[in-house]
């Protein structure tokens, strides 16, 4: 499974989602998921791709890490996740 269908994955697990329900362009929000679920997602893409989610659990709810994460919609967390894959492997 390619980086996207796992975060896709995660995020789908998290909303108790079909897979075919989360869409790139789908606001974690929209997709019923709370500051709790954005919590257990970044754990989730953490162990599931061996990174570290520069993430502020304090600011879960507002999508903005203050960090460059950018966890506003579902494909600018795929980007986000494959810019620190490619981080790790430089």
């Amino acid at each position: 499974m390619d980086v996207q269908g796992k975060v896709v994955a995660i995020i789908a697990e998290q909303g108790l989602l079909n897979t075919t329900d989360v869409t790139l362009d789908a606001r974690l929000t929209d997709l019923g998921i709370d500051s709790l679920g954005i919590v257990e997602a970044v754990f989730a893409i953490e162990e599931a791709f061996n990174i570290a989610v520069p993430f502020n659990a304090n600011s879960a709810g507002s999508h903005d890490t203050g960090s460059g994460f950018d966890m506003t919609t579902v494909g600018s967390i795929v980007a986000a996740v494959q810019g620190l894959i490619a981080q790790r492997a430089a």
